[in-house]
């Protein structure tokens, strides 16, 4: 431990038995490495919150997790907090799992970027946990409501009105929505804003399960009831839509339209280009590091949700609708 935090052994003997003589900074470092390295703080300060903050991903597979882990966790940093990352994996670790496993850890605070919150048929006893215990809470992006935590949202209201009046002004009619499960509350975010807009029969709205397979299954069956524009809740589910439409011979853009969600990593180097809505990750990333942060020093922090405005990028993957 010493070795790993820079200092002596008698240092670290020091703040493990609570002597005097040692540095706040020194003693805060030697206590983040103790958890680090996954040892039991001594009894007379386990009572003192670890300089460590979960944060907790669905996964690593959609580009745009990691990316919000690279703002979230570098900021942190800057404060002198230690992320802690949380990936679930399927048939792994569940998120209620890393919660209690974080609750040991005695860890300052936890963000949740696209977790079970968002899902309103999905277990929810571990935040409960996490409020009776009063650990510092951010949520990234919709949550169900009542859950009492301080979220940092992109409006996918405002993304949803972007990406169809796009699609409105290149002359699309038949316009399909690729979406999350339907207890999934941005998801369902998208389709109020939809169906403000536009006409959003029920047969051009298909549900999937957040990933490039779902896209493309889902892509597939509007494809067959004629849509020609596809606005999607996320960029893995655009690039399934992209899919969908060369395996039945169409191209994208000349004969089917696609518009994804988030700007996530290399979209723009896809073929072609992917038409998406950005999430503005760095200013999102910081506000929820100034709201956990202000929790962790003692301020009050309301249960509310921070609206970030997206930005529509257009590129290669839409054009004109098709002429009958």
């Amino acid at each position: 431990m010493a070795k790993k935090v820079g200092v002596s052994e008698a240092t670290v003997s020091r703040v493990l038995n609570g002597k005097p003589g040692v540095s706040e900074a020194t003693r805060q470092a030697v206590l983040s490495a103790l958890d680090v390295l996954g040892y039991e703080r001594p009894t007379q300060l386990r009572g003192e919150r670890a300089r460590l903050v979960g944060l907790v991903l669905p996964e690593l597979q959609n580009p745009i997790f990691p990316a919000f882990g690279e703002v979230i966790g570098g900021a942190l940093a800057q404060l002198g907090l230690t992320p802690v990352l949380c990936t679930q994996t399927k048939g792994g670790v569940s998120e209620a799992d890393y919660v209690d496993l974080l609750l040991q850890q005695q860890v300052s605070g936890v963000v949740f970027a696209g977790g079970l919150y968002a899902q309103a048929d999905a277990p929810h006893g571990h935040y409960e946990r996490l409020a009776d215990r009063k650990i510092p809470v951010v949520l990234v992006n919709a949550a169900i409501e009542h859950l009492g935590f301080p979220g940092v949202s992109c409006d996918d209201a405002v993304a949803l009105e972007q990406a169809w009046r796009h699609l409105a002004s290149l002359g699309h009619e038949r316009i399909g929505l690729v979406l999350g499960p339907a207890d999934h509350v941005p998801s369902e975010r998208k389709l109020a804003a939809a169906r403000a807009v536009g006409e959003v029969p029920d047969a051009f709205v298909a549900r999937a399960m957040f990933s490039i397979e779902g896209g493309h299954a889902a892509a597939s069956r509007l494809i067959d009831r004629g849509v020609t524009g596809f606005i999607c809740a996320s960029d893995p589910l655009a690039l399934g839509a992209v899919r969908a439409a060369r395996r039945k011979g169409l191209d994208v853009p000349s004969r089917i339209s696609v518009v994804g969600y988030d700007d996530s990593a290399l979209m723009n180097c896809t073929e072609p280009p992917l038409t998406t809505v950005r999430q503005p990750i760095e200013a999102m990333g910081r506000a929820v590091v100034e709201l956990l942060n202000a929790q962790i020093n003692g301020q009050a922090v309301a249960a509310e949700e921070l609206l970030f405005e997206p930005e529509l990028v257009v590129r290669g993957s839409t054009a004109q609708a098709p002429r009958a």
